[in-house]
């Protein structure tokens, strides 16, 4: 079975997080079947520790950092996965973001109603 849809999880500070919606809806990231702009989030508390060499957008090199983020989660066509990434980084101020990419094996599309391709 060849993965046609991803999944994305990422990891945003507030601020940022209108930023990365327009960049994955402007690479039609959330479209599945008849609709479009089909994303989830939530906040998330995370932690981190720059290390020695990093220039962090939140903390400082060795000490742990915490703080409020949101977790955005998307669908993306497995052909638009490296222009979508591309543009994530763009918007996105982190210097190393997380962004998890998960195959879909099911998308949810109803067997009976065909994916709207733009």
């Amino acid at each position: 079975m060849e993965i046609q849809y991803v999944k994305l999880e990422i990891f945003v500070p507030e601020e940022a997080f209108d930023a990365v919606r327009d960049a994955l809806f402007d690479r039609d990231a959330g479209h599945i079947g008849a609709y479009d702009r089909c994303l989830s989030w939530s906040r998330v508390r995370s932690c981190w520790r720059p290390l020695e060499g990093t220039t962090p957008y939140l903390g400082t090199p060795w000490e742990l950092c915490e703080a409020e983020e949101i977790k955005i989660e998307v669908c993306c066509r497995r052909s638009r996965l490296r222009a979508t990434m591309a543009a994530v980084r763009a918007a996105h101020p982190y210097e190393e973001p997380v962004i998890n990419v998960l195959p879909l094996l099911d998308t949810g599309l109803s067997p009976h109603r065909k994916a709207v391709t733009i």
